[in-house]
């Protein structure tokens, strides 16, 4: 029984130390960055008075409109899958050094970026298969499930749970708590200080649109219409509709920026947890 405890551990050992894994989760790192840069393009061009769509799926759309962007959406697809595998085993086995509640905070956090990684892997194999699709998903999912028993409150309590969600990528900006996830030599010298500023701005910047999608969610609950739900591209919009919504959104078009040029900082310093 020893013996078979001695080999689950090695082999556990084997997959968080692996290095194919710590190298396809780099290039997925990199992959997040790009994504964030187009939308933060495109979300420029919208506070512009341009067209498009600001969100995950419509930056990862815009790459397969020629043979080069469908060769890096394959990339990034794979890359988000070994980002699923790298969060997965922090969620099974990462931590060892912490416990009790902070332990379980953090493999819950690790679990739940492995379902996003999960989701832009998809998007990104849809988008370079030609699959995308159309139609508006949160709308969609909105309405299924207010549909539901006591859905409107479910569909509130979501809301509620994006806007929690946002405030604590602030905290992380404000604090500095990305920090965790860089090797300490990431943050030394002036590229470390470039990589700290990036993460501070980008983090505070998802954090503000994570609260708009959040509150477009309640203000659903509140009217009973899906159709005031929105993800990204609605909440990005949205802000722009507001007074100086145009300068707003451009300043958090740069915020998502700064956020996708700290993740190729991350790649570069990216530390097991």
């Amino acid at each position: 029984m020893t013996n078979v405890k001695g080999k689950g551990a090695q082999a556990r050992r084997g997959v968080r130390n692996s290095k194919t894994l710590e190298s396809g989760a780099k290039v997925g790192l990199v992959a997040y960055g790009i994504v964030h840069l187009l939308i933060a393009w495109i979300a420029i061009q919208v506070a512009l008075g341009g067209g498009g769509d600001p969100s995950q799926g419509g930056a990862l759309k815009s790459m397969s409109d020629d043979p080069v962007g469908v060769v890096i959406l394959w990339i990034t697809a794979v890359g988000f899958v070994a980002l699923v595998f790298w969060k997965l085993s922090d969620a099974i086995w990462g931590f060892a050094d912490e416990d009790g509640a902070k332990k379980g905070i953090k493999k819950a956090e690790a679990a739940g970026l492995a379902v996003l990684y999960g989701f832009l892997a998809v998007l990104a194999f849809k988008s370079a298969t030609g699959s995308g699709g159309g139609g508006n998903s949160e709308e969609s999912f909105t309405a299924q499930v207010m549909s539901a028993p006591a859905g409107r409150w479910l569909v509130g309590l979501i809301g509620l749970a994006i806007m929690a969600g946002g405030a604590y990528q602030i905290y992380r900006g404000v604090t500095r708590r990305f920090e965790h996830d860089l090797k300490p030599s990431a943050t030394s010298g002036s590229s470390g200080t470039a990589i700290v500023r990036l993460g501070q701005v980008g983090y505070t910047a998802k954090g503000v649109a994570l609260g708009i999608i959040g509150l477009l969610f309640i203000i659903a609950a509140i009217d009973y219409d899906a159709d005031k739900a929105g993800g990204l591209d609605d909440a990005l919009k949205m802000l722009r509709d507001q007074p100086f919504g145009p300068v707003l959104l451009i300043l958090v078009a740069l915020g998502l920026a700064a956020f996708g040029a700290y993740c190729f900082g991350w790649a570069r310093y990216v530390k097991r947890r």
